[in-house]
């Protein structure tokens, strides 16, 4: 095997006379426009064909080098006799190693008989490399920038010594491979960096910026077109998202963009993600009667459908604000404010539904939107609190459990009471995350009571109906108590009537699946929803609460007065006890205590308090 560098000189002038006829032939294929406008596998089949019929050998080949350099694969191969085929062949370096040893050390590679040569040996049982029996090699390294990426190959079956004119023509043939290489290369990084900028790389759609430069298109336009920006939000995703997981979450999101993106309008102008899960279309008046409307009906009709993931039918729905050119503004940032402003405004309005701007409306809506997104921050941020209710014994005598009850700290709006957020939490989705915000920080509290030395009565936790028919309910619950060592006769979960009211066997399966850990049940405001005896009757609950709209005008009020009566009275047939919430005065506490009630809870005895105001309690009582 023998080397040769492109600076060996000492030609003779027949040598530099066939030279330089190699290379004009060279030169008029290169610059040749035919082969400019070629494609690059074209380009290369040019290229292997004349390098092989001007040094007259019997095969010219293109070998790819494999990643980590550990294998050869032929790309393509010219026969002059055959012409071109792609037969794949590949080479591996653990079969060939002095081979592919001599390609990464030397420029150029060559041999007038392969079958001797240390190096090339081993191809012989590869035929070669080529398929067919062959002595003579010629091979050429190709680059990709600094990068040996593959091989230029000229085999005869004849020996051969190479002469340095065929050196030469072989190293320009590689050198322009390598110099197409470097150009696709750098092609494809470009198309690659203007698909980054302008497109979401989830969904595929155009992005913002895309977006905001199509409508300045149509903005700067000496008679710009009507036209209308439509702003999309997916409706309760994050509820999605923390129900069912990301991924989830993720499918919902790509169905709705292959929605946008297959709806047929003739007015439709593109379709835009701008946010996780927001989405803009561009909508063009085709005509001047052209009404709007109806397009939006089409499309609220085509994405606002159930959506499949796996096996699960999820209902899913978007609302939508419509900011129209020129006739809300002519401006592009306050365009898309506006379209945005009136989605907010859908969502405060129910969700499901598309809204136009409307000056008036749309600033209050929008600060409802963004108490939500606080809230979800709030609870991620850990900005929440948990107070705690004490609960007295029926003589008013000594504390038997406390309520934990949710706070906010509110960055602007001060310290709110869970009467002016979880109705929003409900609202939005996101009440059984909190649920299990609040369940996680009480198990907390109990473990630090426990390390201070203090015996924290049993604390009674809300459950909504959202965080019941959630199927790893029991999972969570127990994987909490085992984290923080809280026994479960140290919880009481609380649930309103109507978290209740489905009969199904999953609700019973889990409600019994918790009493198991040691949890006691309670049905909190009772006598506010629907409830039956019967299902009382079937379900695992130790402790009524009577509501405080009950409480309030006891014992002034002859019907509330009545109604307590008969919760205690039923609850003493069915062998439960009862808690009356909001006790207040002296005259409550007795009518209460006279009719038996069993535990007092409110005003009178305690206000909600603090973790280490509650601690400073409990260590006065012991």
């Amino acid at each position: 095997m023998m080397t040769w560098h492109p600076t060996a000189n000492g030609l003779s002038v027949e040598q530099i006379q066939t030279f330089f006829g190699y290379h004009k032939a060279h030169m008029q294929l290169l610059h040749s426009i035919g082969f400019s406008g070629l494609c690059k596998s074209k380009k290369l089949e040019a290229l292997t064909a004349l390098c092989a019929d001007l040094l007259k050998v019997d095969s010219s080949a293109i070998w790819v080098m494999g990643p980590g350099g550990s294998s050869l694969s032929r790309e393509q191969r010219y026969q002059p006799q055959a012409g071109h085929h792609y037969a794949p062949y590949h080479l591996e370096r653990a079969q060939h190693p002095l081979y592919f040893s001599a390609l990464e050390a030397a420029e150029i590679l060559f041999t007038h008989d392969a079958t001797q040569d240390s190096r090339t040996r081993s191809l012989r049982d590869n035929t070669l490399h080529t398929g067919c029996s062959m002595l003579a090699m010629l091979d050429a390294p190709i680059y990709d920038g600094s990068r040996l990426c593959g091989v230029l190959c000229l085999e005869s079956r004849e020996p051969r010594h190479w002469s340095l004119t065929d050196i030469a023509c072989v190293a320009a043939f590689a050198d322009t491979i390598s110099l197409i290489n470097t150009h696709e290369a750098w092609l494809k990084s470009r198309k690659e960096l203007d698909y980054i900028t302008h497109h979401d790389d989830f969904t595929g759609l155009l992005n913002q910026r895309s977006l905001q430069y199509r409508v300045q298109q149509l903005i700067s336009q000496r008679n710009p077109p009507q036209f209308a920006l439509l702003w999309f939000d997916i409706d309760r995703l994050n509820a999605i998202n923390n129900g069912m997981g990301g991924q989830v979450g993720d499918a919902v999101i790509s169905e709705i963009a292959l929605r946008l993106r297959g709806v047929l309008l003739p007015g439709k102008d593109l379709v835009a993600r701008v946010g996780g899960d927001e989405f803009a279309m561009l909508y063009r008046f085709t005509s001047a009667t052209d009404d709007i409307r109806e397009a939006v009906a089409t499309i609220m009709a085509t994405i606002n459908q159930p959506v499949q993931v796996g096996q699960q039918s999820l209902a899913v729905s978007t609302s939508v604000g419509i900011a129209i050119f020129p006739d809300d503004t002519e401006d592009l940032a306050t365009l898309i404010r506006y379209s945005e402003s009136a989605m907010y405004q859908a969502k405060a309005y129910g969700r499901r539904q598309a809204q136009y701007f409307n000056q008036d409306v749309s600033a209050s809506a929008k600060a409802s939107f963004l108490m939500e997104h606080q809230l979800i921050e709030a609870i991620s941020n850990h900005d929440l609190s948990v107070f705690y209710q004490p609960i007295m014994s029926g003589d008013a005598q000594s504390i038997v459990g406390c309520e934990a009850l949710v706070r906010w700290q509110h960055h602007s709006l001060g310290f709110l009471s869970p009467g002016e957020f979880l109705p929003l939490a409900y609202e939005v989705g996101l009440i059984a995350e909190l649920d299990f915000w609040v369940l996680e920080q009480v198990c907390k509290d109990i473990k630090l009571s426990r390390d201070r030395g203090l015996a924290m009565p049993t604390v009674a936790v809300n459950l909504s109906a959202d965080a019941l028919v959630d199927p790893l309910l029991t999972d969570k619950v127990w994987d909490l108590l085992e984290q923080y060592q809280v026994q479960g006769s140290q919880l009481e979960l609380e649930m309103i009537e109507d978290a209740i009211k489905d009969d199904s066997s999953l609700l019973q399966q889990t409600l019994e699946q918790l009493v198991r850990m040691g949890i006691k049940l309670s049905i909190d405001d009772f006598g506010t929803g629907y409830s039956s005896l019967l299902r009382l009757k079937n379900l695992p609950f130790t402790t009524l609460k009577i509501d405080r709209s009950f409480i309030e005008d006891l014992p002034k009020s002859a019907d509330d007065c009545a109604i307590t009566l008969s919760i205690l009275g039923m609850a003493k047939g069915l062998g439960v006890s009862v808690v009356a919430e909001g006790v207040e005065n002296d005259e409550q506490e007795r009518w209460l205590q006279q009719q038996g009630c069993n535990y007092l809870q409110g005003f009178k005895y305690y206000k909600p308090m603090p973790r280490d105001d509650l601690f400073k309690v409990l260590i006065g009582v012991k």
